[in-house]
């Protein structure tokens, strides 16, 4: 199995996107159990955790399920969604919505946030810090933005932001690339979190709203580099593939 080059998508959405045509013509049935990690990587000619990552993707969209232990295996009555690349949201224009609406948001409730609330966002970063599960880290991040919307007292506002995170959640590309940034992301998570309760319990707007800008320019400088890795993986695997092709061609 083979990717395109010229197709202008991640190479773990490449990957994700062949093994759900795979499965929608039939090549993996319903209970199947897909090749291992490392016999994939060897057929796309790409890393094991690009692998990983085409196979979050898959999973979020309800084609596969993943057995601790066993392996993947196709799900019996899952639909093959052949557009789903291009109705998902990207990371990045997530990010840039949350961080206009959310940092508004967020000087909005250091004006209004109170003591019980900054006690439950204290005990979210606490637990962030205690977590190492993408699953429950990710729960923790939805759960303390979720609660600043909720401070500001406007059932507006905190129906904008759940919506947002809604948005996320339906995009497992989008999913899938937030978790490998923060994976491999430059920044400290758990202390940017931290930096915006404290602004919050200055009660400063402006500093809660610079906090939370802070904090979601990290991810979107984290979302960059892992495009660029992708983008330098792509290239890398289009030179391998010419010099593939130059070699054959010597030969004849």
């Amino acid at each position: 199995m083979t990717t395109g080059a010229a197709d202008s998508q991640k190479l773990y959405q490449q990957i994700a996107r062949a093994i759900s045509t795979a499965i929608g013509d039939g090549r993996y049935g319903p209970g199947d159990k897909l090749p291992s990690e490392r016999e994939l990587a060897d057929d796309f000619g790409v890393s094991r955790p690009t692998i990983r990552d085409a196979m979050i993707a898959l999973e979020f969209q309800g084609l596969v399920e993943a057995r601790q232990g066993s392996g993947v295996y196709v799900n019996a009555s899952a639909p093959v969604a052949e557009d789903a690349a291009e109705l998902e949201v990207g990371a990045l224009e997530l990010t840039e919505a949350r961080r206009l609406f959310e940092g508004e948001a967020c000087a909005l409730s250091a004006a209004t946030v109170t003591d019980e609330h900054l006690a439950h966002l204290d005990q979210v970063v606490g637990q962030m810090a205690r977590s190492f599960a993408p699953d429950e880290v990710e729960r923790l991040e939805q759960e303390f933005h979720l609660a600043i919307a909720r401070a500001t007292g406007n059932a507006a506002i905190e129906s904008g932001v759940e919506d947002l995170w809604a948005l996320r959640q339906q995009s497992p590309a989008c999913v899938a690339m937030l978790r490998r940034a923060r994976t491999n992301g430059a920044g400290d998570f758990v202390e940017e979190h931290r930096q915006i309760v404290n602004a919050l319990r200055e009660r400063d707007p402006k500093a809660a709203r610079q906090a939370i800008h802070v904090h979601l320019a990290q991810v979107i400088d984290d979302l960059l580099a892992v495009a660029e890795l992708d983008a330098l993986q792509q290239t890398r695997q289009k030179m391998a593939d010419q010099r593939r092709e130059l070699a054959r061609r010597t030969e004849i």
